[in-house]
């Protein structure tokens, strides 16, 4: 299993990949994993030739008043539930090798920025919707896997 944390080295493995004929797929997690993500990495382990796994707690997605720190994080477990798993791919940036100094791209999504969590939550739909973006441009899966807390 190979860990990357540089958003180039990913694009650049995952384009090597792409060109040699290999199908991939991309599980997006804040990490702290559990069953549903193990079994979202069977899953796409199934469909795909390689399973990317990425650990990001994406900044982007907390506003005002919410706690950032004490969202969990266990990194060695993550990575022994992701070997366990068959991930090829750990993609474990921190947040300013995803956002560069002076970020101002966002993707916005207004019609979800009203509704579900988006009522009470007005800037968690940008910042999930701005770093799945950013990782599907990253590593063009073929297949990207969700869970059923991420459906909206």
């Amino acid at each position: 299993m190979k860990i990357i944390s540089n958003p180039q080295d990913l694009q650049t493995l995952c384009y090597e990949l792409r060109f040699s004929g290999f199908s991939t797929a991309l599980v997006p997690t804040m990490g702290f994993l559990h069953d549903g993500h193990k079994s979202l990495l069977h899953a796409a382990g199934k469909r795909a030739d390689k399973v990317i796994l990425s650990i990001f707690v994406n900044p982007t997605q907390f506003g005002p008043g919410e706690d950032l720190d004490a969202y969990p994080r266990d990194f060695e477990r993550d990575l022994k539930t992701a070997e366990e798993a068959g991930t090829d791919i750990v993609f474990a940036p921190g947040a300013d090798a995803m956002y560069a100094p002076g970020h101002a791209t966002w993707v916005e999504a207004p019609d979800l920025a009203r509704e579900l969590c988006g009522a009470s939550r007005p800037v968690h739909f940008r910042g999930v919707c701005t770093v799945v973006l950013k990782l599907f441009n990253l590593c063009l899966p073929t297949y990207a896997m969700f869970g059923e807390k991420d459906w909206q």
